[in-house]
């Protein structure tokens, strides 16, 4: 096991047995290696545009990363993935584990100047109950009740040992009772939130801005009047409009272009572990895939350390397991992936419906140099055992729309944790009653679904562990996807740019960011 990864979250875990019989500290600021100026607005380069500001119905980071903006949690986490408070500045659990009580930070009001209040809290987390929504309160929840004005008490039907966790996800952030007053469709239009800043410009197929909210809970902050999403059609234009000034960050980095951007010295490159895992998904109801043998012939056939130095350039982990090491309880060293082996690989082919190969077409989207390498690569791998493959690159919105329709035979896309806790993950992957049908694979295994029943319920220590593991074990040599590489987060910005801070699922936070003249 991988056990580095396993001594922090010992340490998180004992820092979580005290603050849950105390208060909790202040939100950590982000280091500053000069004194923030304010003003200005910071323009940031993305590929994909903002289709939907509704934080119980949404889980793509074109939109999750603004929503994080607009709506707060109770409780959050760091850059190194720790727990921390956010609007509760406490809380704690009952012996059995059934009730949880939150104490919300005084004098935090919403973007509109209204005070937040517990029945907001109550009104989210029930409307996020009701709507279920990509990324759901999976907790057995039996009452949210307000029990005063600035306190909030959920009992649970059940031990849940992800409970904490789950409460830092974006989704479970606050939004005023009764919506404000306004319909539901008005409200996401033009949302009110206690985050750092509220809905200026939109345009759905194109930029946002973000506006500084002047009744932030921060002090002082956010520094920056206003924060521009500029859409920026694919990655080698973001590192060109960086250079050339034209935004001041860029929210991703092709790994290709790291050394030269690092060589730059008007450019801060950004690189941090995280929680993502780039994979290879098989739709198990394509007929091909479907076959265990098939699934299982190609993942001998790739050569994972020759993917992950072709295209990461060394700023990527080799994947050996479901759970990237930034999380507690992955079996990344455990050896339990499928080696590269091609005659294997054509041996279990062999064993398939399909002893003598077919064709298939591999999905991915546009705008990706680092996919389009990635693509080229399995397609060369899969044809020295009999698999012929057609690679089929489209803009990123048919590509969504491919994939959540179960429309394609097998794709490249990358696999994200939204909480520092295993359960997440296996529940979005493996989960085949859930809103991803396990990420949109269809996988169905009736012992996967029961161990992940029993990883909810059982408390954290070497019997948790083991079930992870086992669920892990069968997950490669099942074979539904198949992860490549655990890819670093990697952001860049003008040098004149400061505070930005990179959570580990690849959100940036802006609360803390400035630059040195201030438009």
């Amino acid at each position: 096991m991988n056990h580095a990864p396993r001594r922090r979250s010992r340490i998180a875990r004992a820092v979580l047995s005290t603050i849950m019989i105390g208060s909790l500290v202040a939100a950590p600021a982000a280091a500053q290696t000069a004194t923030p100026v304010a003003g200005g607005t910071l323009t940031f380069g993305r590929v994909a545009s903002t289709s939907s500001l509704d934080l119980h119905s949404q889980i793509t980071a074109n939109n999750a990363f603004v929503i994080d903006k607009l709506f707060e949690p109770l409780l959050s986490f760091d850059a190194e993935g720790a727990i921390v408070p956010w609007l509760a500045e406490s809380y704690t659990a009952s012996d059995d584990g059934l009730q949880y009580t939150f104490a919300l930070r005084d004098g935090v009001k919403f973007s509109d100047g209204t005070d937040l209040t517990a029945n907001d809290v109550v009104f989210s987390l029930n409307r996020h109950l009701e709507v279920v929504g990509p990324i759901p309160l999976t907790a057995p929840i039996a009452d949210i009740v307000a029990t005063d004005e600035s306190t909030v008490s959920i009992t649970l039907t059940s031990p849940y040992t992800p409970f904490i966790a789950e409460m830092s996800q974006f989704s479970n952030g606050i939004i005023p009772a009764d919506f404000g007053g306004r319909t539901e469709e008005e409200f996401f239009l033009d949302p009110v939130g206690t985050g750092p800043f509220s809905i200026g410009e939109w345009d759905p197929a194109g930029d946002l801005t973000l506006v500084k909210n002047e009744h932030y809970w921060q002090e002082g902050k956010p520094y920056l009047d206003a924060v521009v999403y500029k859409l920026i059609s694919d990655d080698t234009q973001l590192l060109q409009q960086l250079q050339s000034g034209q935004v001041h960050a860029i929210d991703a980095l092709n790994p290709a272009n790291v050394a030269d951007a690092q060589a730059n010295a008007s450019v801060t490159v950004l690189v941090s572990s995280g929680w993502a895992i780039e994979q290879l998904f098989l739709n198990t109801l394509d007929e091909h895939f479907s076959d265990v043998n098939v699934r299982r012939a190609v993942a001998l056939a790739l050569d994972r350390e020759g993917i992950t130095a072709a295209t990461t350039f060394g700023t990527a982990q080799v994947a050996n397991s479901l759970i990237p090491p930034t999380i507690e309880y992955s079996a990344n060293d455990a050896g339990i992936a499928l080696p590269y082996d091609v005659e294997a690989a054509k041996q279990e082919l062999a064993k398939s419906a399909f002893p003598d190969g077919f064709s298939a077409t591999l999905l991915l989207a546009s705008g990706n140099a680092q996919r389009a390498q990635e693509a080229q690569i399995v397609q060369a791998a899969l044809a020295e055992i009999g698999i012929t493959v057609e690679i089929e690159s489209i803009d990123i919105a048919a590509f969504r729309a491919r994939f959540f329709a179960l429309d394609y035979d097998f794709m490249i896309n990358s696999g994200l944790s939204d909480q520092p806790d295993p359960n997440g993950l296996i529940t979005f992957q493996a989960d085949p009653t859930g809103f991803s049908k396990s990420y949109w694979t269809s996988y169905t295994n009736p012992e996967v679904t029961a161990l992940m029943e029993q990883g909810r319920v059982t408390p954290d220590g070497n019997a948790r562990e083991q079930i992870y593991l086992d669920i892990q074990t069968i997950l490669a040599n099942d074979a539904p996807y198949i992860p490549l590489f655990y890819p670093s987060n990697i952001k860049a910005s003008s040098s004149t740019t400061h505070g930005l801070v990179v959570l580990p699922n690849g959100s940036v936070r802006f609360e803390d960011a400035w630059i040195e003249s201030a438009e």
